[in-house]
């Protein structure tokens, strides 16, 4: 008895010390056992007291009558699949007749402290199944992303959400996106993140970053064309422009609008196309949006209205010729002048940081959800990359990238520098990286020589 009381003990304490230390050991280990066990023992009570069950049948009760037996409880929904995920547990639940997904939507907070979670968000998988996500601990506080993610063209994992899922940032879905925040508030590391799952793709990256550079040279042997000031940029998007022109052209001639060619092999964008005329994808990233914006004389102005011009015709036309945008800033509002706001409206996903102001944050999510906007502004200083995420559907989610260094970011670009495409439109952009070393530093010599 006294070997068991002592092995008891140890495993008590070696499970105090994982969910101290280790939340997501601990969770693996015992965390999700019994917290599967308590949503099978409380579930029926929970989801009375939540309001979440429908009364019996009629011919339930009728059938309870006439045979004399006791009234049949109101029935809760009914448990298709309870999978336990490295994060939580998944509830797929099939609804009953009456009830509604929003009932449940409703209910996530009560559902969270009935049942000892951390989070508890639910979302429709088809009419009548519901599918709850339950979160056993913070998964934003120490972001650790899934060894294995869903790889696809265009398509590359970026931040994780606070249902422990992968937030992917997916342009065939959407093309164009807005990213705000505040400084240091991790906006960089969002941008290094999304470099660096671009870098082993078939893409061609153009950055625009008027801070002399300094966030994007060091990343310049995967970038195709880069600039580092808006006289610059302005000439770049210009050529950008041109090159959408020559796709579309491109699309026209390949088209095959004939009789004999089915409706699904008609091209009306770059992928349709075949894979030896299919032209390079580009993603453009612009750092810093406002000192494009931003004019003090007549000449500045005239490259301003031309640079926000270029933009906005990108972002209107850019989708199909395989052109996608992802502007940053810190402060983005419609006193940047004429044509900021017809730029906004291009741009579907919204991705805000910390901000100091509610303008901003109504800027980036004020048409598509209004209720983002307040948890928007709410976010702490000291949670350096949490973020909140949104589209034009109107869902939002609470996001956080992974923490990548500079020199990580820097190893990845160069490792991948022989898939840098060359593109004669853009030529004269190209970065000159002849000083550059080409060799890998491990992250922990460049931490110790920067410190």
């Amino acid at each position: 008895m006294t070997a068991f009381t002592v092995a008891l003990v140890l495993v008590v304490a070696a499970a105090g010390l994982l969910r101290w230390r280790r939340p997501a050991w601990y969770w693996l280990a015992f965390g999700a056992t019994l917290a599967a066990l308590r949503v099978l023992v409380r579930y029926r009570s929970v989801m009375d007291a939540c309001g979440l069950t429908v009364p019996p049948a009629r011919w339930r009760l009728s059938l309870a009558r006439a045979t004399n037996r006791p009234i049949p409880e109101p029935r809760p929904p009914r448990i298709r699949r309870l999978r336990p995920t490295r994060t939580g547990l998944v509830l797929r639940l099939k609804l009953r007749p009456g009830q509604d997904v929003f009932d449940i939507a409703a209910a996530s907070d009560r559902l969270r402290h009935s049942f000892s979670m951390f989070g508890v968000t639910s979302r429709e998988v088809r009419s009548g199944v519901v599918e709850v996500r339950m979160t056993g601990y913070d998964v934003l506080k120490r972001v650790q992303m899934p060894a294995e993610t869903e790889t696809r063209a265009m398509r590359v994992p970026v931040a994780l959400r606070e249902d422990g899922s992968v937030h992917y940032r997916d342009y065939r879905a959407i093309p164009h996106a807005l990213t705000l925040g505040a400084t240091e508030s991790g906006k960089s590391v969002y941008q290094r993140n999304l470099v660096a799952g671009l870098a082993p793709l078939d893409v061609a990256l153009v950055g625009i970053d008027c801070k002399q550079g300094v966030e994007l040279f060091p990343l310049a042997r995967r970038f195709s064309a880069l600039a580092d000031s808006p006289d610059t940029a302005a000439e770049l998007l210009d050529a950008l422009v041109a090159r959408m022109a020559d796709v579309y052209r491109l699309i026209r001639t390949q088209q095959r609008i004939t009789v004999d060619v089915p409706d699904a092999e008609i091209a009306a964008d770059i992928w349709d196309l075949p894979d030896e005329l299919r032209p390079t994808p580009v993603v453009v990233l612009v750092d810093e949006v406002a000192e494009l914006a931003l004019y003090a004389t007549k000449e500045e102005e005239r490259r301003r209205d031309r640079i926000i011009t270029a933009l906005v015709r990108l972002a209107q036309l850019g989708r199909a010729a395989g052109i996608y945008l992802e502007i940053c800033g810190q402060r983005f509002g419609s006193e940047l002048g004429k044509g900021i706001t017809m730029l906004r409206a291009q741009l579907t996903g919204r991705t805000a940081h910390r901000l100091n102001d509610e303008t901003s944050a109504n800027m980036a999510f004020g048409d598509i959800a209004p209720d983002a906007v307040l948890a928007a502004i709410q976010i702490p200083a000291e949670l350096r990359g949490l973020a909140i995420a949104g589209d034009a559907s109107g869902g939002w989610h609470r996001i956080r990238a992974p923490h990548t260094s500079l020199r990580q970011a820097v190893n990845l670009c160069n490792r991948y520098a022989d898939r840098t495409p060359d593109l004669p439109e853009l030529a004269s952009f190209r970065p000159a990286t002849a000083g550059t070393a080409t060799e890998l530093v491990p992250p922990a010599t460049a931490s110790s020589a920067t410190a």
